[in-house]
Protein backbone atom coordinates (compact mmCIF):
# COMPACT_ATOMS: atom_id res chain seq x y z
CA UNK A 1 0.00 0.00 0.00
CA UNK A 2 2.54 2.78 1.18
CA UNK A 3 4.45 1.66 -2.39
CA UNK A 4 1.29 3.04 -4.04
CA UNK A 5 0.95 5.63 -2.17
CA UNK A 6 4.34 6.99 -2.98
CA UNK A 7 3.64 5.73 -7.19
CA UNK A 8 0.54 8.22 -6.97
CA UNK A 9 2.39 11.30 -5.36
CA UNK A 10 5.36 10.75 -7.75
CA UNK A 11 2.63 10.70 -10.39
CA UNK A 12 0.79 13.86 -9.29
CA UNK A 13 4.34 15.62 -8.99
CA UNK A 14 5.22 14.39 -12.47
CA UNK A 15 1.74 16.22 -13.56
CA UNK A 16 2.26 19.35 -12.02
CA UNK A 17 5.81 19.65 -13.70
CA UNK A 18 4.46 19.94 -16.66
CA UNK A 19 2.92 23.38 -18.37
CA UNK A 20 -0.53 23.71 -18.44
CA UNK A 21 -1.86 22.72 -22.13
CA UNK A 22 -4.79 24.07 -22.44
CA UNK A 23 -4.25 27.40 -20.93
CA UNK A 24 -4.07 30.26 -24.03
CA UNK A 25 -3.39 32.85 -21.62
CA UNK A 26 0.51 33.90 -20.32
CA UNK A 27 -0.38 32.81 -16.68
CA UNK A 28 1.03 29.06 -15.98
CA UNK A 29 1.82 26.51 -12.97
CA UNK A 30 4.65 29.17 -11.94
CA UNK A 31 1.84 32.05 -11.79
CA UNK A 32 -0.32 29.46 -9.52
CA UNK A 33 2.57 28.96 -7.23
CA UNK A 34 2.83 32.49 -6.66
CA UNK A 35 -0.15 33.11 -6.11
CA UNK A 36 -0.39 30.16 -3.70
CA UNK A 37 2.71 31.59 -1.55
CA UNK A 38 0.66 35.18 -1.73
CA UNK A 39 -2.34 33.85 0.21
CA UNK A 40 -0.25 31.76 2.75
CA UNK A 41 2.00 34.74 3.16
CA UNK A 42 -0.98 36.87 3.50
CA UNK A 43 -2.40 34.17 6.05
CA UNK A 44 0.64 34.12 8.34
CA UNK A 45 1.20 38.10 8.21
CA UNK A 46 -2.83 38.24 9.21
CA UNK A 47 -2.62 35.88 11.87
CA UNK A 48 1.07 37.36 13.24
CA UNK A 49 -0.56 40.85 13.02
CA UNK A 50 -3.49 39.86 15.33
CA UNK A 51 -1.22 38.34 18.39
CA UNK A 52 1.04 40.93 17.79
CA UNK A 53 -1.80 43.48 18.25
CA UNK A 54 -3.62 41.56 21.40
CA UNK A 55 -0.34 41.00 22.87
CA UNK A 56 0.44 44.84 22.81
CA UNK A 57 -2.81 45.64 23.97
CA UNK A 58 -2.09 43.32 27.40
CA UNK A 59 1.28 44.80 27.74
CA UNK A 60 0.52 48.40 27.11
CA UNK A 61 -1.20 48.56 30.63
CA UNK A 62 2.36 48.20 31.93
CA UNK A 63 3.43 52.32 32.12
CA UNK A 64 5.16 54.54 34.00
CA UNK A 65 8.31 52.85 36.07
CA UNK A 66 6.81 49.54 35.58
CA UNK A 67 7.50 49.79 32.29
CA UNK A 68 11.15 49.29 32.80
CA UNK A 69 10.41 45.98 34.70
CA UNK A 70 8.23 44.89 32.10
CA UNK A 71 10.50 45.44 28.80
CA UNK A 72 13.77 44.02 30.96
CA UNK A 73 11.33 40.96 31.44
CA UNK A 74 10.34 40.16 27.89
CA UNK A 75 14.04 41.06 26.86
CA UNK A 76 14.94 38.16 28.98
CA UNK A 77 12.13 35.65 27.94
CA UNK A 78 12.84 36.92 23.97
CA UNK A 79 17.06 35.86 25.07
CA UNK A 80 15.84 32.81 26.26
CA UNK A 81 13.64 31.74 23.86
CA UNK A 82 16.84 32.69 21.00
CA UNK A 83 19.15 30.47 23.19
CA UNK A 84 17.21 27.40 23.60
CA UNK A 85 14.72 26.86 20.19
CA UNK A 86 17.35 28.96 18.21
CA UNK A 87 18.85 32.21 16.64
CA UNK A 88 16.61 32.84 13.37
CA UNK A 89 19.59 35.60 12.51
CA UNK A 90 18.87 39.12 11.25
CA UNK A 91 18.16 40.75 8.07
CA UNK A 92 22.08 40.49 6.48
CA UNK A 93 21.68 36.56 7.30
CA UNK A 94 18.71 36.73 4.76
CA UNK A 95 20.51 38.50 2.19
CA UNK A 96 23.56 35.98 2.11
CA UNK A 97 21.37 33.22 1.74
CA UNK A 98 19.60 34.78 -1.25
CA UNK A 99 22.93 35.44 -2.51
CA UNK A 100 25.00 32.44 -2.19
CA UNK A 101 22.85 30.00 -0.61
CA UNK A 102 21.18 29.38 -4.00
CA UNK A 103 18.02 31.39 -2.40
CA UNK A 104 17.46 28.98 0.10
CA UNK A 105 16.42 30.56 3.36
CA UNK A 106 16.18 27.73 6.60
CA UNK A 107 12.78 27.76 8.29
CA UNK A 108 13.79 25.53 10.95
CA UNK A 109 14.09 28.91 13.66
CA UNK A 110 10.75 30.62 12.01
CA UNK A 111 9.25 29.33 15.69
CA UNK A 112 12.07 31.15 17.37
CA UNK A 113 11.62 34.19 14.98
CA UNK A 114 7.93 34.37 15.57
CA UNK A 115 7.82 33.80 18.92
CA UNK A 116 11.27 35.92 20.29
CA UNK A 117 9.75 39.14 17.63
CA UNK A 118 6.27 38.93 19.05
CA UNK A 119 7.40 39.81 22.58
CA UNK A 120 10.55 42.24 21.36
CA UNK A 121 7.84 44.10 19.46
CA UNK A 122 4.83 44.02 21.46
CA UNK A 123 6.77 45.13 24.92
CA UNK A 124 7.83 48.29 23.00
CA UNK A 125 10.85 47.19 21.45
CA UNK A 126 12.01 50.26 18.37
CA UNK A 127 11.72 47.59 16.00
CA UNK A 128 8.82 46.02 13.62
CA UNK A 129 7.55 43.33 12.53
CA UNK A 130 8.41 43.71 8.35
CA UNK A 131 11.29 41.21 9.29
CA UNK A 132 10.00 38.63 11.17
CA UNK A 133 7.34 38.42 8.26
CA UNK A 134 10.29 38.73 5.77
CA UNK A 135 12.10 35.68 7.73
CA UNK A 136 8.62 33.22 7.84
CA UNK A 137 7.12 34.08 4.59
CA UNK A 138 10.25 33.72 2.43
CA UNK A 139 11.20 30.34 4.05
CA UNK A 140 7.70 29.34 3.42
CA UNK A 141 8.51 30.98 -0.71
CA UNK A 142 11.67 28.11 -0.06
CA UNK A 143 9.41 25.40 1.51
CA UNK A 144 6.70 25.43 -1.29
CA UNK A 145 9.37 25.59 -3.89
CA UNK A 146 10.93 22.92 -2.83
CA UNK A 147 8.25 20.39 -2.35
CA UNK A 148 7.07 21.39 -6.07
CA UNK A 149 10.57 20.71 -7.34
CA UNK A 150 11.58 23.86 -8.38
CA UNK A 151 15.48 24.26 -8.48
CA UNK A 152 17.69 27.28 -9.60
CA UNK A 153 16.49 30.78 -9.91
CA UNK A 154 12.65 29.64 -9.76
CA UNK A 155 13.73 28.73 -6.38
CA UNK A 156 15.25 31.60 -5.56
CA UNK A 157 12.70 33.85 -7.35
CA UNK A 158 9.92 31.75 -4.50
CA UNK A 159 11.97 32.70 -1.55
CA UNK A 160 12.21 36.31 -2.89
CA UNK A 161 8.60 36.35 -3.83
CA UNK A 162 7.91 35.42 -0.21
CA UNK A 163 9.71 38.07 1.10
CA UNK A 164 7.95 40.33 -0.78
CA UNK A 165 4.66 39.40 0.66
CA UNK A 166 6.05 40.02 3.96
CA UNK A 167 6.94 43.18 3.18
CA UNK A 168 3.65 43.87 0.74
CA UNK A 169 1.36 42.93 4.36
CA UNK A 170 3.70 45.26 6.96
CA UNK A 171 3.51 48.49 4.53
CA UNK A 172 0.06 47.82 2.36
CA UNK A 173 1.88 48.38 -0.72
CA UNK A 174 2.15 45.80 -3.08
CA UNK A 175 4.35 47.62 -5.56
CA UNK A 176 6.86 49.16 -2.81
CA UNK A 177 7.23 46.00 -0.88
CA UNK A 178 7.93 43.92 -3.91
CA UNK A 179 10.71 46.46 -4.97
CA UNK A 180 11.68 46.26 -1.38
CA UNK A 181 12.26 42.96 -1.42
CA UNK A 182 14.81 43.02 -4.76
CA UNK A 183 16.25 46.46 -3.55
CA UNK A 184 17.49 45.09 -0.47
CA UNK A 185 19.36 42.17 -1.82
CA UNK A 186 21.72 44.24 -4.10
CA UNK A 187 25.49 44.59 -4.16
CA UNK A 188 28.22 47.02 -5.81
CA UNK A 189 25.25 49.30 -5.93
CA UNK A 190 22.48 48.23 -8.53
CA UNK A 191 19.52 45.65 -8.42
CA UNK A 192 20.76 42.38 -9.85
CA UNK A 193 17.13 40.04 -8.98
CA UNK A 194 15.08 41.56 -11.45
CA UNK A 195 14.29 38.24 -12.71
CA UNK A 196 12.29 37.42 -9.70
CA UNK A 197 10.13 40.84 -10.34
CA UNK A 198 6.93 39.00 -11.90
CA UNK A 199 6.84 36.83 -9.02
CA UNK A 200 7.10 39.15 -6.70
CA UNK A 201 4.39 41.26 -8.12
CA UNK A 202 2.40 37.94 -8.13
CA UNK A 203 2.54 36.95 -4.68
CA UNK A 204 2.73 40.59 -3.19
CA UNK A 205 -1.24 41.12 -4.49
CA UNK A 206 -2.16 37.92 -3.10
CA UNK A 207 -0.50 38.82 -0.14
CA UNK A 208 -1.58 41.83 0.23
CA UNK A 209 -6.05 41.16 -0.11
CA UNK A 210 -5.74 38.29 2.16
CA UNK A 211 -3.93 40.46 4.84
CA UNK A 212 -6.50 43.10 4.52
CA UNK A 213 -9.64 40.66 4.57
CA UNK A 214 -8.20 39.51 8.15
CA UNK A 215 -7.02 42.04 9.53
CA UNK A 216 -9.56 44.24 8.46
CA UNK A 217 -7.34 47.39 8.37
CA UNK A 218 -7.88 50.60 6.19
CA UNK A 219 -6.64 50.17 2.67
CA UNK A 220 -4.56 53.84 2.05
CA UNK A 221 -2.73 56.45 3.67
CA UNK A 222 -1.54 55.56 6.92
CA UNK A 223 -0.10 58.79 7.48
CA UNK A 224 -1.63 61.41 6.50
CA UNK A 225 0.14 64.98 5.73
CA UNK A 226 -0.81 68.33 4.82
CA UNK A 227 -1.69 68.90 1.17
CA UNK A 228 1.18 69.69 -0.80
CA UNK A 229 1.33 71.38 -4.49
CA UNK A 230 4.68 71.61 -6.14
CA UNK A 231 4.30 75.71 -7.32
CA UNK A 232 7.81 76.20 -7.05
CA UNK A 233 10.26 75.11 -9.29
CA UNK A 234 12.94 75.17 -6.54
CA UNK A 235 11.46 72.43 -4.44
CA UNK A 236 13.36 69.97 -5.77
CA UNK A 237 16.75 71.48 -4.79
CA UNK A 238 14.96 71.93 -1.10
CA UNK A 239 14.11 68.76 -1.61
CA UNK A 240 18.09 67.37 -1.90
CA UNK A 241 18.95 69.69 0.71
CA UNK A 242 16.50 68.14 3.37
CA UNK A 243 17.91 65.21 2.03
CA UNK A 244 21.65 65.64 2.92
CA UNK A 245 20.63 66.82 6.46
CA UNK A 246 18.67 63.43 7.04
CA UNK A 247 21.59 61.50 5.55
CA UNK A 248 23.80 62.84 8.41
CA UNK A 249 21.16 61.44 10.71
CA UNK A 250 21.29 58.27 8.96
CA UNK A 251 25.40 58.62 9.43
CA UNK A 252 24.85 58.94 13.08
CA UNK A 253 22.26 56.13 13.17
CA UNK A 254 24.59 53.47 11.22
CA UNK A 255 27.46 55.00 13.70
CA UNK A 256 25.48 54.76 16.73
CA UNK A 257 24.98 51.17 16.05
CA UNK A 258 27.77 49.98 14.90
CA UNK A 259 29.77 51.31 18.16
CA UNK A 260 27.23 50.16 20.37
CA UNK A 261 27.17 46.91 18.57
CA UNK A 262 30.82 46.53 19.02
CA UNK A 263 30.33 47.31 23.06
CA UNK A 264 27.78 44.31 23.73
CA UNK A 265 29.98 42.03 21.70
CA UNK A 266 32.79 42.78 24.66
CA UNK A 267 30.07 42.05 27.02
CA UNK A 268 30.96 38.51 26.01
CA UNK A 269 27.90 37.12 28.14
CA UNK A 270 24.86 34.83 26.58
CA UNK A 271 22.38 36.42 24.56
CA UNK A 272 19.14 36.57 27.02
CA UNK A 273 21.66 38.53 29.59
CA UNK A 274 22.26 40.92 26.24
CA UNK A 275 18.39 41.01 25.81
CA UNK A 276 17.61 41.74 29.50
CA UNK A 277 19.91 44.54 29.36
CA UNK A 278 18.82 45.86 26.63
CA UNK A 279 15.43 45.97 27.69
CA UNK A 280 16.34 47.76 31.08
CA UNK A 281 17.86 50.41 28.94
CA UNK A 282 14.89 50.80 26.75
CA UNK A 283 12.62 51.11 29.53
CA UNK A 284 14.65 54.00 30.73
CA UNK A 285 14.28 55.87 27.31
CA UNK A 286 10.72 55.10 27.30
CA UNK A 287 10.05 56.13 30.58
CA UNK A 288 11.20 59.72 30.17
CA UNK A 289 9.97 59.73 26.23
CA UNK A 290 6.82 57.60 26.04
CA UNK A 291 6.25 58.75 22.29
CA UNK A 292 9.73 56.34 21.49
CA UNK A 293 8.37 53.22 22.78
CA UNK A 294 7.03 50.87 20.11
CA UNK A 295 8.05 50.75 16.48
CA UNK A 296 6.49 54.10 15.64
CA UNK A 297 2.90 52.24 13.19
CA UNK A 298 0.39 54.56 15.30
CA UNK A 299 3.49 56.71 17.28
CA UNK A 300 4.13 58.41 13.87
CA UNK A 301 0.35 59.78 13.39
CA UNK A 302 0.46 61.06 17.06
CA UNK A 303 3.63 63.09 16.38
CA UNK A 304 2.30 64.25 13.67
CA UNK A 305 -0.95 65.70 14.94
CA UNK A 306 0.55 66.64 18.21
CA UNK A 307 2.22 70.49 19.13
CA UNK A 308 5.73 69.03 20.60
CA UNK A 309 7.89 71.77 21.45
CA UNK A 310 11.33 72.23 19.37
CA UNK A 311 13.56 71.20 22.70
CA UNK A 312 10.84 67.83 23.23
CA UNK A 313 11.16 67.22 19.30
CA UNK A 314 15.67 67.35 19.64
CA UNK A 315 15.18 65.17 22.45
CA UNK A 316 12.87 62.96 20.83
CA UNK A 317 15.35 62.49 17.49
CA UNK A 318 18.31 61.43 18.89
CA UNK A 319 16.39 59.34 21.84
CA UNK A 320 15.13 57.49 19.17
CA UNK A 321 17.71 56.77 16.99
CA UNK A 322 19.09 55.59 20.39
CA UNK A 323 16.12 53.17 21.33
CA UNK A 324 16.39 51.84 17.67
CA UNK A 325 20.20 50.93 17.81
CA UNK A 326 19.81 49.21 21.40
CA UNK A 327 17.56 47.32 19.71
CA UNK A 328 18.94 46.65 16.86
CA UNK A 329 22.47 45.38 18.97
CA UNK A 330 20.99 43.98 22.05
CA UNK A 331 19.63 41.03 20.23
CA UNK A 332 16.20 42.05 19.81
CA UNK A 333 13.99 40.54 16.63
CA UNK A 334 12.47 42.94 14.30
CA UNK A 335 12.56 45.33 11.31
CA UNK A 336 13.97 49.07 11.67
CA UNK A 337 11.95 50.54 8.37
CA UNK A 338 8.97 52.21 10.04
CA UNK A 339 11.37 53.26 12.98
CA UNK A 340 13.75 54.95 10.78
CA UNK A 341 10.64 56.54 9.06
CA UNK A 342 9.91 58.22 12.40
CA UNK A 343 13.44 59.35 12.89
CA UNK A 344 13.01 61.16 9.66
CA UNK A 345 9.39 62.83 10.09
CA UNK A 346 10.77 64.11 13.37
CA UNK A 347 13.76 65.80 11.78
CA UNK A 348 11.75 67.06 9.16
CA UNK A 349 9.60 68.65 11.57
CA UNK A 350 12.58 70.44 13.44
CA UNK A 351 13.83 71.77 9.75
CA UNK A 352 10.26 72.83 9.71
CA UNK A 353 10.51 74.96 12.76
CA UNK A 354 13.34 76.90 11.51
CA UNK A 355 11.98 77.29 7.94
CA UNK A 356 8.46 77.22 8.03
CA UNK A 357 8.06 78.73 4.63
CA UNK A 358 8.30 75.97 2.89
CA UNK A 359 5.61 73.05 2.90
CA UNK A 360 5.75 71.20 5.75
CA UNK A 361 4.79 68.08 3.83
CA UNK A 362 7.88 68.25 0.99
CA UNK A 363 10.17 68.20 4.50
CA UNK A 364 9.17 65.79 6.29
CA UNK A 365 8.27 63.15 3.15
CA UNK A 366 11.95 64.35 2.08
CA UNK A 367 13.93 63.21 5.48
CA UNK A 368 11.51 60.06 5.92
CA UNK A 369 12.86 58.85 2.26
CA UNK A 370 16.50 60.16 2.72
CA UNK A 371 17.16 58.45 6.57
CA UNK A 372 16.07 55.13 4.83
CA UNK A 373 17.63 55.08 1.36
CA UNK A 374 20.80 55.82 3.33
CA UNK A 375 20.26 52.87 5.86
CA UNK A 376 18.93 50.39 3.80
CA UNK A 377 19.97 51.42 0.17
CA UNK A 378 16.73 51.14 -1.42
CA UNK A 379 15.69 54.28 -3.49
CA UNK A 380 13.17 53.45 -5.80
CA UNK A 381 10.90 50.87 -3.11
CA UNK A 382 11.31 54.35 -0.40
CA UNK A 383 9.90 56.18 -3.01
CA UNK A 384 6.85 53.98 -3.75
CA UNK A 385 6.51 53.18 0.01
CA UNK A 386 6.25 56.97 1.27
CA UNK A 387 3.78 57.83 -2.01
CA UNK A 388 1.79 55.55 -1.28
CA UNK A 389 1.92 55.69 3.02
CA UNK A 390 1.55 59.30 3.24
CA UNK A 391 -0.72 60.23 0.24
CA UNK A 392 2.50 62.18 -1.24
CA UNK A 393 1.25 62.41 -4.93
CA UNK A 394 4.39 64.04 -6.14
CA UNK A 395 7.00 61.10 -7.02
CA UNK A 396 9.81 62.87 -8.03
CA UNK A 397 10.60 65.01 -5.09
CA UNK A 398 10.83 61.81 -3.43
CA UNK A 399 12.93 60.35 -5.49
CA UNK A 400 15.09 63.47 -5.16
CA UNK A 401 15.34 62.59 -1.94
CA UNK A 402 15.60 59.20 -1.85
CA UNK A 403 18.53 59.15 -4.52
CA UNK A 404 20.49 61.75 -2.59
CA UNK A 405 20.40 59.54 0.51
CA UNK A 406 21.44 56.71 -1.16
CA UNK A 407 24.27 58.17 -3.12
CA UNK A 408 25.39 59.87 0.33
CA UNK A 409 25.53 56.44 2.13
CA UNK A 410 28.64 55.39 3.51
CA UNK A 411 30.75 53.14 1.14
CA UNK A 412 30.49 50.13 4.19
CA UNK A 413 27.04 49.52 4.08
CA UNK A 414 25.15 49.02 7.51
CA UNK A 415 23.55 45.63 6.05
CA UNK A 416 26.82 44.06 6.21
CA UNK A 417 25.88 41.31 3.61
CA UNK A 418 25.00 43.96 0.82
CA UNK A 419 28.51 44.61 0.31
CA UNK A 420 30.68 42.85 -2.67
CA UNK A 421 31.97 39.77 -2.33
CA UNK A 422 35.36 37.72 -3.83
CA UNK A 423 32.23 35.21 -4.98
CA UNK A 424 30.89 37.61 -6.90
CA UNK A 425 34.22 38.81 -8.79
Amino acid sequence: MKLKRKRKLVTYLNLLDQPIQFNPFVFSRKFLLWALLGLLGGFIAGLYWIILEFLTHQLAFFEGWLVIPTMAICGLLAGLIIHFIGDPGEIHLIVNNIRFNKGKLDPKNNPSMILSSLLCIASGGSLGPEAPLVQVIGSSGTYLGKLFRLKGEDLRSMSIAGMASGFTAMFGAPLGGSLFALEILHHKHAVEYYKAIMPAFVASCFSYVVFALITKLDLGTLWTLPTYEMLNKFDFLYAVLFAIIAASFGWLFIFCTKFLKNLFAKLNVPIYVRTCIGGILLGIIVFYVPITRYFSHYELSTLLTSEFSIKMLITILFLKILAISVTVTSGWRGGFIIPLFFTGATLGLIIHHFIPSISLSLTIVSCMAAINACVTRTPMSTTILLATLTGFTYFIPILFASLTGYFLAPRIPFIGSQMSDEKDE
